[in-house]
C-alpha cells in the first residue's frame, strides 16, 4: 500500500451542503438561513463568548492577583549541565550562552545543587543554592557572586 493509494473508508465522508442552487433544491433562496435577523445577513453572527445578552462569564467571575511589571527573570541550572565544561575553566553568563545552556537575557542565572560535579571550576553568577555551593568547592572550585 502506497500512500497516494490511501482514501477514508466508504460512508465516513460527506459531501458539504450546496447553498444557494435554485428554489427546488431546498437550500435555494436563503440558503437555510431563515428568513430576517442577524444571523440571516452576511457577516452576522454572534462573537465568541456571547451569551445572548446575559452578563458573560468574563465579567461574572471577579478578578484575581495582579502581575508584577517589576519581576525578575531569573533563570535555572544545575550542576549536571556544567559536566560539558574542562577542568579549571571559567563559568559565566556568556560561556553558558555559548554552550547552549540558557537562551536570551536574564535578569540573573542561579546554580541549584542536582547532579555531581567532579572538575574544578571558575563559577561566577548571580544565585547559588548551598548544596551547588558546598560540591562546587568541595571539588576544588571557586565560587563568586554577581551582583
Amino acid at each position: 500500500m502506497k500512500l497516494n493509494e490511501l482514501s477514508p473508508p466508504a460512508g465516513s465522508r460527506k459531501s458539504a451542503k450546496r447553498l444557494g442552487r435554485g428554489v427546488g433544491s431546498g437550500t435555494g433562496k436563503t440558503s437555510g438561513r431563515g428568513t430576517k435577523g442577524y444571523n440571516s445577513r452576511s457577516g452576522g453572527g454572534v462573537r465568541p463568548g456571547y451569551e445572548g445578552g446575559q452578563m458573560p462569564i468574563q465579567r461574572r467571575l471577579p478578578k484575581r492577583g495582579f502581575t508584577n511589571i517589576f519581576k525578575k527573570k531569573i533563570t535555572v541550572i544545575n550542576l549536571r549541565d556544567l559536566s560539558r565544561f574542562e577542568s579549571g575553566s571559567l563559568v559565566d553568563e556568556t560561556a553558558l550562552v555559548q554552550a547552549g545552556l540558557i537562551k536570551g537575557k536574564p535578569d540573573g542565572i542561579k546554580l541549584l545543587g542536582q547532579g555531581e560535579i567532579k572538575k574544578p571550576l571558575k563559577i561566577k553568577l548571580h544565585h547559588f543554592s548551598k548544596c551547588a555551593r558546598e560540591k562546587i568547592e568541595a571539588a576544588g572550585g571557586t565560587v563568586e557572586v554577581l551582583q
